[in-house]
């Protein structure tokens, strides 16, 4: 739950201006999701969010750039551990499936670890599709992310 809770904090201040943790809250009530204010600003804290002025002169909720790759390789783990349930190399894209709803949240880790040989990716309800620069770059991901799941 924790995991899919913060992949959708994370969708919310992507799409939205977040400015207070009771809008937040509010937002992931309308979409089905029941926490606690206490909860949120452990969320908060876990993910670095923070403050920026926007240009409207208000500020809003985003994700810190510093603190970012200081915790990516956590993040991408516990993603992983608690939602991937197989990847494979498809020529030089990975496909990679995860329990419902997280594979956002999937994605967004490997997008956030800026990964040289990945173009983009995409992302579905259960699913991300990685596109990378070549099959050798897709296998070599592969490995990656299996030695990384070996680790528990």
């Amino acid at each position: 739950m924790k995991v899919r809770r913060q992949a959708e904090i994370l969708n919310i201040i992507q799409e939205n201006d977040i400015e207070t943790q009771d809008q937040l809250l509010e937002e992931l009530r309308a979409r089905g999701m029941t926490s606690t204010q206490a909860t949120i600003s452990r969320d908060i804290k876990e993910l670095h969010l923070v403050k920026e002025l926007t240009s409207g002169g208000t500020y809003r909720y985003s994700v810190s750039e510093r603190k970012t790759s200081l915790n990516l390789a956590n993040r991408l783990h516990t993603i992983f551990r608690e939602s991937v349930t197989s990847f494979e190399a498809a020529q030089n894209i990975v496909v990679i499936k995860t329990m419902p709803g997280l594979g956002n949240g999937a994605a967004a880790a490997l997008d956030g670890m800026q990964l040289p040989d990945m173009v983009g990716s995409l992302a579905g309800d259960d699913t991300a599709l990685l596109i990378m620069r070549s099959s050798e770059a897709a296998q070599e991901l592969c490995k990656e992310l299996h030695k990384l799941l070996e680790r528990d």
